[in-house]
């Protein structure tokens, strides 16, 4: 991949206001710092803000405003307010609407790259060639999902009609994390409004820029007012309204699996609906036939790809013990020669982690690792490139671990993979399987039995099979245990979004008397 720094473009720091002027590569691009709430941008009602950070060099890109409790309060009842025509509206109306928003994103493709690297860290290639186009694919596979949501005529008892048709939940609350937010923001917006609910979404602090954009393309794509809400804010406010507001009748959360905990604690008051996309420990497992070039290959993406800062990262690197040499031989120069660099230049392959609190945990999890007896193959530290240095980088890093370290048990959201080794396919499920995540699986090999026996045994949501981390709107996306409950995408989702309701008609009137007595 060559040399280690990609280069760098310089600050060009956002100034304030409501849209501000902000230099990227080349030209002006302009982001939204305000609330969201029925079709307007407006300050918080207590003029509360918070700064919002280019974790290339720390320098702050804007102030924006920071929801309260009563800014989500506002926000629902707008949203409530537009639910009773929006429920209304055509299936294929809304499917319309959608489709015109996916058009919207393409046409602005370059702006949203361009916001989206400079907000997150991702490398502004990965933004173009990734993140933007699975944004406008989500909002266009779902705008034509819309309506094709069936209901169905179950077989009962003769003389009634029994037909089940799938209703909006009405009003839902999503909150969008830090590591891929634009994507995300379509993950969550796209099903909750093709199946006809109504939102009030919370970005996350750290990367609110994105999703306020597309509230602007939103009002552009001619959605009705109060349809969409979005409100960036903290969680311990913002976010803490949403899960106890009695009025939601769903949560849509991505995140720590400790987060969604608590939020399941709070949203008992009216036992809202919950969907959780929480942690991973993704296993990677190569076997001994595995074509070991494509492994590392793939591998290496499934770790590095976005800092690392991925809930489905292969995490955990398993391998054959008669490959290991081979492949680390190879895996590792490939970790090495990984280009750090400013985002926004077209040669950096790995942008900084998304802020410096998360730096500091990824290089804690490093000590840790050393301290219970690992063995760090490479990387573990902050570069000390000095155009890297007011960053949030982290080396990639590999680290040699038993399967009952933190390192291997914990996830570490970084660039940091495990490696550790099998002889059997059954000590390889065992090694898989002993972490309480179930998110996403790799098998790297080339017996198609094999591959099918160990997918069905692996304790996870997703299993890649000579790939990983492929993902499609058509494809259901989430996990068991500790990685959380419910699905992202496809039909899964929109069964997520929607409730059933049983109608039963009586077509023949002599229907069985019940509390019929015998005759006295």
């Amino acid at each position: 991949m060559g040399e280690r720094l990609a280069g760098n473009s310089g600050d060009g720091a956002f100034g304030n206001g409501t849209r501000c002027a902000c230099p990227l590569v080349e030209g002006t691009a302009k982001v939204q710092t305000r609330l969201f709430i029925e079709g307007e941008f407006v300050d918080a009602l207590h003029g509360a803000t918070m700064p919002v950070f280019n974790p290339f060099n720390n320098s702050q890109i804007c102030e924006v405003s920071s929801a309260q409790a009563e800014d989500i309060d506002r926000a629902v009842e707008a949203a409530r307010r537009a639910f009773s025509e929006w429920k209304r509206v055509d299936a294929a109306e809304r499917g319309e609407l959608l489709l015109k928003l996916a058009v919207a994103i393409e046409q602005n493709a370059e702006e949203l790259a361009l916001l989206e690297s400079r907000d997150t860290g991702h490398p502004l290639r990965d933004a173009r060639n990734l993140d933007v186009p699975r944004t406008a694919r989500c909002f266009r596979y779902f705008g034509g999902m819309a309506d094709k949501l069936e209901g169905f005529l179950p077989p009962v008892y003769p003389g009634f009609l029994n037909y089940v048709q799938r209703e909006p939940i009405g009003i839902v609350g999503q909150i969008v994390p830090w590591n891929f937010p634009l994507m995300f923001t379509s993950w969550k917006l796209a099903p909750a409004l093709a199946a006809g609910n109504c939102v009030v979404m919370k970005p996350a602090e750290l990367t609110p820029l994105s999703s306020l954009r597309i509230a602007e393309l939103i009002n552009e794509a001619g959605f009705p007012p109060g349809v969409v809400n979005i409100l960036p804010g903290f969680g311990s406010t913002a976010g803490v309204r949403l899960a106890e507001h009695p009025d939601i009748g769903k949560v849509s959360f991505t995140g720590s699996t400790e987060t969604g905990r608590n939020i399941v604690r709070m949203s008992a008051g009216n036992l809202k609906k919950l969907q959780l996309e929480l942690g991973g420990k993704g296993a990677n497992i190569v076997f001994d036939d595995a074509d070991i070039d494509k492994a590392v290959k793939g591998s290496a993406s499934a770790i590095f790809h976005n800092q690392g800062q991925a809930c489905i990262a292969g995490s955990r690197l398993i391998l054959h013990e008669a490959i290991t040499d081979e492949f680390l031989e190879k895996f590792i120069p490939l970790a090495e020669s990984i280009r750090l660099g400013d985002p926004l230049d077209p040669l950096t392959e790995m942008g900084p982690l998304t802020s410096k609190a998360h730096q500091e945990r990824v290089i804690d999890y490093c000590k840790i690792a050393v301290e219970e007896g690992g063995e760090i193959l490479t990387g573990g530290k902050v570069p000390d490139h000095p155009a890297l240095a007011n960053g949030c980088f982290v080396e990639p890093t590999v680290v040699r671990a038993r399967p009952t370290d933190r390192a291997c048990q914990e996830e570490v959201f970084g660039p940091f993979v495990s490696v550790m080794t099998f002889a059997s396919a059954e000590e390889a499920l065992t090694i898989a399987n002993d972490v309480s995540y179930g998110l996403g699986s790799g098998i790297w090999t080339s017996d198609l039995q094999r591959a099918h026996r160990v997918a069905g045994e692996l304790h996870a949501g997703m299993v890649w099979i000579n790939a990983y981390k492929i993902v499609h709107p058509g494809s259901p996306f989430g996990g068991v245990g500790q990685s959380g409950y419910g699905r992202e995408m496809g039909f899964e989702v929109m069964r997520e979004y929607t409730q059933p309701k049983s109608v039963w008609v009586n077509v023949d009137a002599n229907i069985p008397d019940f509390y019929q007595r015998p005759a006295t």
